[in-house]
């Protein structure tokens, strides 16, 4: 694989001169949008699982574009994306990884109960009346 290298010309181009980065993904997205308004309803200690957010946000069957929506939102939104979980309350994060931890981390901080990976069920909230 070759790599490409930059000249010293263009290392030292002023930051004026260098193209403009890409807008964020999702910036004139509306069914991303409409994802992030959804999961900022969610209210605290209530949890939601992908599928729901996506019915909830007008794309019944677009669990994945609910995941990829929390994936790309620009970390400025803040969203509470440790509040929407896989079908039957799952944390979908490897058991090992860093993700996990904090996802049950913050979940038990709001009082939501977690064991084995999952959520209880009265914790789960539907958003189909929201």
């Amino acid at each position: 694989m070759r790599r490409s290298r930059k000249s010293l010309p263009d290392l030292f181009r002023p930051l004026s001169a260098r193209p403009a980065r890409a807008a964020a993904p999702g910036a004139d997205n509306a069914a991303l949008q409409a994802i992030w308004h959804v999961v900022c309803a969610i209210p605290r200690g209530h949890v939601t699982t992908y599928g729901a957010v996506a019915r909830a946000a007008g794309l019944p069957g677009r669990a994945r574009q609910s995941g990829y929506a929390l994936k790309v939102a620009p970390a400025a939104l803040k969203l509470p994306w440790h509040r929407v979980v896989g079908a039957g309350g799952r944390i979908v994060f490897p058991r090992s990884s860093r993700e996990y931890r904090e996802q049950a981390r913050r979940l038990r901080a709001e009082g939501v109960p977690v064991a084995g990976g999952r959520v209880s069920a009265a914790a789960l909230t539907d958003l189909e009346g929201r």
